[in-house]
């Protein structure tokens, strides 16, 4: 007698879990290849490491990613998406922009800062922190961007080029991690900083 086929949905249950499954493995390699980033120089974060700090083996990573350099493209990318939904404000609101400046380097900023520390020795790193960079600017030009349209153009670029430098991660480990100084300090600061870089010229 002919077996018969198994129901339709419990193999779509299975193709489900199984894909879902996937996507939490890879989400544990991304999160712990970023998580070696933060605290190791690139050279020496190795595949092997990630793979035990994932709970998965060396050739689940290489099969899903290639080699380092895959993981590190792909972490890339789920980098700027975490960005994003950290810098969520509504356009023009300076509190609001302050708030998201903040949330993002509280979190992300010490692996931003451990990557900007090897970019002249890991040119490899350059590009993704280009994009970064660009971003940032990017951001600040659609937060700002009622204050940027009145302007001229060599003066819109003058203010745009101030509020990067006010909004800089740098600015941030000055404050945070340098001085040592609260939270609200630093909001305080930048705060200034940014309704200085708004004033016109």
């Amino acid at each position: 007698m002919k077996k018969k086929a198994a129901p339709k949905p419990a193999r779509e249950y299975q193709q489900k879990a199984r894909a879902e499954a996937a996507e939490a493995s890879t989400r544990r390699i991304i999160e712990a290849f970023l998580k070696r980033a933060e605290t190791e120089w690139f050279d020496k974060v190795k595949l092997e490491d990630v793979a035990a700090d994932a709970g998965v083996t060396v050739q689940t990573v290489v099969r899903k990613f290639g080699s380092k350099m895959g993981l590190l493209d792909v972490a890339h990318k789920h980098m700027g998406e975490s960005v994003a939904v950290r810098r969520q404000s509504t356009p023009g609101d300076l509190e609001g922009a302050i708030n998201a400046l903040t949330r993002d380097y509280e979190e992300a900023g010490p692996l931003v800062l451990r990557l900007l520390d090897q970019e002249q020795m890991h040119p490899v790193l350059k590009p993704t922190l280009d994009v970064g960079r660009q971003g940032h600017r990017d951001w600040l030009k659609e937060t700002f961007a009622d204050h940027l349209k009145k302007l001229t153009p060599a003066r819109r670029e003058a203010m745009l080029d101030a509020l990067v430098v006010a909004a800089d991660i740098y600015v941030w480990r000055l404050v945070r991690i340098d001085m040592g100084r609260s939270i609200a300090a630093y909001k305080h600061i930048v705060r200034q900083m940014l309704l200085a870089a708004l004033e016109p010229r």
